[in-house]
């Protein structure tokens, strides 16, 4: 099943992450801020790896640079702790819908995005 995921083109992905969030009452331009917060894409990277037609392996392979902060996300998606995935790729797949599922539910972007002040925090509020 996972190799399923990793062959999938990115381009069908985002617009799930984005109705998931649209959904909630939040905005694409979170989303987008969170991607690349995560990834190091800017705005116009994005944007290129989504008019490419990126696998999802491809578009984390060819990211600028995963966020340092991207260590302190944890907690349950899709029944599995985020924090005890072996497999490197899938637990950045991981990440980002959680961080998205934190976006739907109404989290401050400040907390998503673990900025320094909060980020200590974060690990002990985010089960």
């Amino acid at each position: 099943m996972a190799r399923d995921i990793f062959s999938m083109p990115f381009a069908e992905v985002y617009p799930l992450l984005v109705n998931k969030a649209l959904r909630k009452g939040r905005t694409q331009a979170e989303v987008d801020e969170i991607i690349c917060w995560l990834t190091g894409y800017d705005r116009a990277g994005l944007q290129a790896q989504l008019d490419r037609k990126v696998t999802y392996r491809a578009f984390f392979d060819e990211a600028p640079g995963m966020n340092p902060n991207s260590g302190l996300v944890k907690g349950v998606v899709c029944g599995v702790r985020v924090e005890t995935i072996e497999d490197p790729l899938m637990r950045k797949i991981r990440i980002l819908d959680k961080l998205i599922d934190e976006l739907a539910r109404g989290r401050q972007m400040e907390k998503i995005l673990r900025s320094s002040e909060t980020a200590a925090k974060d690990g002990e509020e985010n089960p």
